[in-house]
């Protein structure tokens, strides 16, 4: 009589259950954020103020770089910076005009009203007696 440990024994009058297969969630592609390219060399050709155009494009090229290499949390944090210095680039430089042709309008509108007054005042005829 052979001897078998009394724990095979157990494993062959038990009925085999089957293993269950793991539980798969599909969550779809990652979103891959923008790199906000585009936008960048449009700002630092054409909107280049203080070089925020020249870092947005900087921190572009980082993010689409960040992207390609498949790190999605540096590429959108790096693109969050790009999205941001482009947000400033473009306002700083369409403000700033706006600021710079409104205060040349009411510049101009002030000088009118002085021309004006200054006139009246050359027009003013004086007594004769003032002069003796």
């Amino acid at each position: 009589m052979e001897a078998s440990h009394p724990h095979e024994d157990r494993q062959s009058m038990e009925p085999h259950k089957p293993t269950p297969a793991p539980t798969v969630i599909n969550m779809g592609t990652p979103v891959l954020p923008k790199d906000y390219m585009v936008w960048s060399i449009f700002n630092t050709i054409y909107l280049n103020l203080c070089c925020l155009g020249f870092m947005a494009l900087a921190y572009s090229i980082k993010a689409r770089d960040q992207k390609v290499v498949g790190n999605v949390a540096a590429a959108r944090h790096l693109a969050s910076k790009a999205k941001c210095l482009n947000i400033l680039a473009t306002l700083w430089t369409l403000v700033l005009p706006l600021l710079l042709v409104a205060l040349l309008v009411t510049g101009a509108l002030h000088l009118s009203k002085l021309a004006q007054g200054s006139m009246s005042y050359f027009s003013v005829k004086f007594d004769e007696a003032d002069y003796n």
